[in-house]
């Protein structure tokens, strides 16, 4: 194998890029004798934890102009978990081994430095004597493909490319790209690697011997990431910043790419610096720190004119695991069906978890009927695999729960809630309306019901571990009558007193006046309740509601010249009739054209509550008088004052003189005063009737 490695620091000139024309020319011309070696491998096998396993089932070298190599490359390029995976060289005379669990490589080398290790001893090495081996007693699940190289570049099975760090600390974007171009690999042409996919992203990122440029760019269009190197040069794999979106594979790392400082360049990230392997976009010249650039990533494979190869092979290994497992139970005894899944597909039931007896395989497994909890192991591993793990999986037996034992019930009133009880040996006590399916009404013990009016049936039932008892068990409540009573709305004349009853017998009495009575007497108007109960203590409510309708109560008689109107404590004249004078009775409380004089009225009430009177006198006060001569209205007097001996009246000018008086002996005035004639004009009176009735007062005209 020859390999070209050109290595700068800064740009490249002119004089240097002649040196590796030139070296390139030689390197072409000096190899085009050498033919590659063919490796071939064998082995697609399956993991038993804790046995170490051989990589291939069988493996060769043919090289038909050398012998030897100096080395040879086993790594596992996919599926690799640090920290569980390891791949070793058993003992064989003549060759040390190195492990680097980074890269999951194993190299094998002779322990003479420099010296080729034969064909013969590599490959017997190989086919024999290196294993596989997984430090973890419940390894990860997935496949290892082993990549079996006797060059020092990583092979990758799923793409056929090699992939290559190449140290160069400090190194441009720029001049990584133009080294990694000049670069062969046993005539493959290399360039800034293109990752395309989470096989090469893990094997250049977390799996590379160092961290460094790879091929992408946003130099040409800010935001709008390609490829600007080997086959896929030009094909876009991400648009927009940190928040932006692939059309195939990106491996950012959180926040990236963040376009800091003119950050153009696609960068694997060093190690501690987020996600492990991710990618971020630097300067052409890096940053300082931890984001200086380091070497680069070349790839080779897929360029037109690459020779085909052969000097990797490939195998694989599977390492199963079971993904998930479901236990099963029942009520009582019987069979349950358990059910796993494993990531190869098969499971296998055994009844220990180590040795015992193969029971079945398949996802799923039913057992025989059963009689109690049972614990049965399932696993990934066929019966030959002795050290692979199980998992257990319990089939649970749940003992049936014993019936419930109701307590009897009371009968209970219409309208009334029950309270129901029973007795239970273990789990929840449920209460429906029916004897299967029907509604959940209630859980425990006491259960109260809803408020009944017929007679109902509910039935007890019995839950534990997830078990229902085989029945439920009924309960009946009788529902009684309660006493019939009907209320009542009564009416009695007000000052009176009226009798009420609770209108049933056979029952006791609670008033809400505090009697027990069947009847009581009331003398106001207002709402009365009377409890009464059955000898089966239900109990009824009759409401009796009592007005009172008001008596005929005369407050005075309105008199207005010759119509008189009266007045009734009672507003509802229409609850009343009226009588004048001993006439007939009538609806109107209004008398018109009244002779002056005294007057009886007479009002009865409609509704039978009684009668009053009233003596009142119409007073036919003159509005004026014309003292002319003429015998008409010559003089002011009051019709009827003849009736009222200790009437008096007193006339007043608009001065308040008095200037005339009359009473029963004087019952006139003729508008003078002294003998002289006053003016017309408005005088002013004051009546008295009697020495302790009221004054009225008025005034009248005199008119010449």
């Amino acid at each position: 194998m020859i390999l070209f490695q050109p290595s700068f620091n800064g740009s490249i000139t002119s004089a240097q890029l002649f040196v590796i024309a030139l070296f390139l020319f030689t390197i072409q011309h000096s190899n085009a004798q050498d033919i590659a070696p063919v490796v071939t491998a064998t082995g697609q096998q399956t993991y038993c934890p804790g046995t170490p396993l051989n990589i291939v089932t069988d493996f060769n070298i043919t090289d038909v102009d050398d012998t030897g190599a100096e080395a040879a490359y086993i790594q596992i390029s996919s599926g690799y978990v640090n920290g569980e995976d390891i791949v070793s060289l058993n003992s064989v005379p003549g060759l040390t081994a190195t492990w680097n669990a980074t890269s999951a490589t194993l190299t094998i080398k002779s322990t003479t430095p420099g010296a080729e290790i034969p064909y013969p001893t590599l490959r017997d090495a190989i086919k024999f004597n290196v294993i596989y081996n997984n430090m973890s007693a419940n390894p990860s699940a997935g496949q290892r493909t082993f990549s079996i190289s006797l060059g020092d570049a990583n092979y990758l099975a799923s793409t056929g490319h090699y992939y290559k760090f190449i140290a160069a600390d400090g190194i441009l974007w720029t001049n990584a790209k133009i080294a990694a171009e000049n670069t062969t690999y046993y005539g493959l042409q290399g360039y800034l690697a293109t990752l395309g996919s989470t096989d090469e992203a893990q094997l250049c990122g977390e799996q590379a011997t160092g961290t460094g440029w790879i091929g992408g760019s946003d130099a040409e269009q800010e935001g709008v990431w390609k490829w600007m190197t080997g086959p896929e040069a030009g094909t876009i794999f991400w648009n927009g910043g940190a928040n932006g979106s692939t059309p195939n594979f990106a491996f950012w790392n959180s926040g990236e790419p963040n376009n800091m400082g003119a950050e153009d360049y696609a960068h694997i990230t060093a190690p501690g610096v987020g996600i492990p392997g991710s990618w971020n976009d630097l300067a052409n010249a890096g940053s300082g720190g931890q984001y200086s650039p380091k070497g680069y990533i070349v790839e080779f494979g897929g360029m037109p004119g690459d020779p085909v190869l052969q000097i990797s092979a490939t195998t694989t290994i599977d390492v199963e695991r079971l993904s998930e497992t479901t236990p099963a139970q029942r009520c009582g005894d019987g069979a349950v069906t358990l059910q796993a899944v494993s990531t190869g597909g098969m499971v296998y039931w055994y009844n220990a978890s180590t040795g015992g007896n193969l029971l079945a395989t398949g996802s799923s497994f039913t057992t025989p009927s059963l009689s109690q909890t049972t614990t049965y192991y399932a696993s990934a591993y066929s019966p030959g695999c002795i050290t692979g793990p199980r998992r257990a999986v319990i089939a649970t037996i749940n003992t049936q729960p014993s019936l419930p034992n109701p307590d009897p019930v009371a009968p209970v009133c219409y309208g009334d809630p029950a309270q129901l009880t029973a007795t239970v040996t273990s789990g929840t006590l449920n209460w429906y309306d029916a004897p299967t399916g029907g509604t959940l009404l209630g859980t425990g013990s006491p259960f109260t019901t809803s408020p009944l009016t017929a007679e109902t049936i509910f039935y007890a039932e019995v839950v534990s571990t997830g078990c229902t008892a085989t029945s439920r068990e009924a309960v009946t409540v009788s529902v009684l009558a309660l006493p019939v009573v009907t209320d009542e709305e009564i009416e009695f004349c007000e000052k009176t007193r009226t009798t009420i009853n609770a209108g049933i017998s056979g029952v006791t009495y609670e008033w809400s006046t505090g009697a027990t009575t069947p009847s009581i007497e009331i003398n106001a108007a207002g709402t009365y309740t009377v409890k009464v109960t059955n000898p089966a203590g239900c109990s009824a409510v009759k409401t009796i509601t009592a007005t009172t309708l008001p008596s005929a109560d005369i407050v005075r008689v309105e008199v207005n010249s010759d119509v008189a109107t009266v007045i009734m404590s009672d507003p509802e004249i229409n609850h009343y009739v009226f009588s004048l004078d001993g006439n007939s009775y009538g609806d109107s409380n209004v008398f018109y054209n009244l002779n002056p004089g005294q007057h009886t009225v007479k009002v009865r009430s409609k509704n039978g509550c009684g009668s009053d009177s009233m003596t009142f006198y119409v007073y036919m006060i003159p509005k004026f008088f014309t003292p002319n001569g003429d015998n008409i209205n010559d003089v002011f007097t009051i019709a009827g004052m003849s009736a009222y001996p200790q009437a008096t009246i007193n006339i007043f000018d608009r001065y308040g003189k008095i200037v005339a008086a009359l009473n029963s002996r004087n019952r006139s005035w003729d508008g003078t005063f002294q003998g002289h004639k006053l003016p017309a004009t408005d005088y002013w009176y004051i009546i008295k009737l009697t020495y302790d009735s009221e004054e009225i007062k008025g005034h009248f005209s005199l008119i010449r």
